[in-house]
């Protein structure tokens, strides 16, 4: 509950903490710990989803394009996490060298505080290209996109209060692709595949109500602080993931 009001605001779904704590505090086996934070977030997704949807920030283009991107990745990357990357050390180290350089660039821009410039304009196919990336890379590690996108998007000039709804939005329908690929999986496949369920509803029902209340203040922060804070999360799930991968 506490992760979800940290990071609804900025559009991340709190899953980046919650695998390594899966991982080195509960013991859950690769890759079951992909599906198990994929159920976390379809459970805790509609919490906030739904406090952006009563204040009219869900129907906008960037949700679609985001969603339409996300969707067919999701269901490749959980096919990869499968049969091709089942142990943890290599997506550590994959999601260290993304977000480390994505949150202290994303800071940087922050506090060097220049003119105020209006958004870089990016194309429907560019966003829906970042989408597909991040799909995969959220299907495989189960981390949703909304930690890698976010600060993609902000940094290029979009304000957080646009981006932050539509990457929780293509992170809940991901979630709910993904984890009904991976119970597929299940039943073909063999290993720790399935979710555990115990795990992923208990952490998710904190992460509804966590979420619906970060929604809930968004709008009282300033932009400023929350491009910080998103930075800031981005850069410490870095720094977590390295220095997990180098035990």
């Amino acid at each position: 509950m506490v992760i979800a009001v940290v990071t609804a605001p900025v559009g991340v779904s709190g899953a980046v903490f919650l695998l390594p704590a899966q991982l080195s505090l509960f013991g859950v086996p690769s890759p079951a710990v992909t599906p198990t934070n994929l159920l976390f977030n379809v459970v805790a997704g509609p919490g906030a989803l739904l406090r952006y949807r009563r204040a009219g920030l869900l129907n906008s283009p960037l949700t679609r394009r985001l969603v339409i991107g996300t969707l067919p990745g999701v269901v490749i990357g959980a096919v990869v996490r499968v049969f091709a990357v089942p142990g943890p050390t290599a997506f550590r180290l994959l999601v260290a060298g993304l977000l480390m350089p994505l949150g202290l660039w994303l800071i940087a821009r922050t506090l060097r505080r220049a003119p105020p410039a209006p958004a870089e304009e990016i194309s429907p196919r560019t966003v829906t290209g970042l989408a597909l990336a991040v799909g995969i890379v959220g299907g495989i590690y189960g981390i949703g996109g909304g930690s890698i996108i976010g600060p993609l998007l902000v940094g290029r000039g979009m304000p957080v209060s646009q981006v932050a709804p539509a990457a929780l939005a293509s992170t809940f329908t991901t979630s709910v692709a993904g984890a009904a690929a991976f119970a597929l999986l299940s039943l073909t496949g063999s290993g720790d595949v399935a979710p555990h369920w115990h795990l992923g509803l208990a952490c998710g029902l904190g992460g509804l109500i966590g979420g619906y209340f970060g929604a809930y203040i968004q709008p009282r922060l300033p932009e400023t602080a929350l491009r910080l804070l998103l930075g800031t999360l981005a850069a410490a799930f870095g720094a977590l993931y390295a220095v997990q991968s180098l035990r």
